[in-house]
C-alpha cells in the first residue's frame, strides 16, 4: 500500500520516516519529495508498505502525531487524477 505523509518538518530525512513506519511492518520504500531546483524538501512524501494491514495500522496510529515539532498528516495515497 502506498501511504501519503504531509506536514513534514523540512529537516526530516528518509531514514527517520523509515524507522518510524518500520514499527508497524516492513517498509518497501520511502520518498520525500524535494524541490527540483533547490533540492529542499517540499514537506511531504510517500511510504510503500507490502502488508496492507500493517499499513492501515501505521496510518491510524501515526496520523496527527508529532514528528520534529509538527503534527504529520498520514493517509492512504490516492492516484493522481
Amino acid at each position: 500500500m502506498n501511504i501519503f505523509v504531509a506536514n513534514l518538518n523540512f529537516r526530516v530525512k528518509t531514514d527517520q520516516l523509515q524507522d518510524l513506519f518500520e514499527q508497524y511492518g516492513e517498509v518497501e520504500s520511502v520518498k520525500i519529495i524535494t524541490d527540483r531546483d533547490s533540492g529542499r524538501s517540499k514537506g511531504f512524501g510517500f511510504i510503500e508498505m507490502a502488508d496492507e494491514t500493517a499499513a492501515r495500522n501505521a496510518i491510524s496510529s501515526l496520523d496527527n502525531q508529532e514528528l520534529e515539532g509538527r503534527n504529520i498528516v498520514v493517509k492512504e495515497a490516492r492516484p493522481r487524477e
